[in-house]
């Protein structure tokens, strides 16, 4: 049987703190790694404004996952339109990647937030999804509700919201 492999790799496009950023994320996520860097060279700087020797892109793992990134320049910005979705086990979870992806971010509403680049991520009970999906929808209602009130995903609350309590 062939070994499974990853097919899609995320690309995020930084003006020029790629390396930074990098380096941020694998010392938020366990298991990561920096596993190849591109350098400007010569060719092209007329078009690119790379200065050699200058990181152009990065391919790195956040546990696991595979993502590339590029030093493309101040042209494109991060939104909301793309997030990175962190399902965690439990509050202590949540709260370390809460902690560690908006410092010099800033929170949103139910779960999301921006780091200090612009990226978006979701911060979230796994077991959220499966109580959203739940075919009771009273319950499935009251956690939607509930969480609909937070900023960071606050368990315990939705648990009793689910619960009916």
């Amino acid at each position: 049987m062939p070994i499974a492999r990853q097919q899609i790799t995320p690309c995020l496009w930084f003006d020029r703190n790629a390396e930074e950023a990098v380096n941020f994320y694998i010392t938020v996520f366990k298991n990561s790694k920096i596993t190849h860097v591109v350098r400007y060279g010569n060719a092209g700087q007329e078009i690119h404004g790379g200065t050699p020797g200058a990181v152009l892109a990065i391919d790195f793992e956040l546990d696991g996952q595979k993502f590339s990134c590029l030093n493309g320049g101040p042209l494109f910005k991060f939104s909301e339109a793309v997030s990175f979705q962190v399902p965690c086990e439990t509050q202590e979870e949540i709260d370390y990647y809460w902690s560690a992806l908006t410092k010099g971010g800033s929170e949103s509403d139910c779960g999301w937030l921006k780091d200090k680049f612009g990226l978006s991520w979701q911060v979230f009970p796994g077991i959220l999804l499966d109580m959203l999906r739940d075919p009771d929808r009273a319950k499935a209602d009251r956690a939607m509700s509930a969480m609909l009130t937070m900023k960071k995903i606050d368990v315990a609350a939705i648990d009793r919201a689910f619960a009916g309590q």
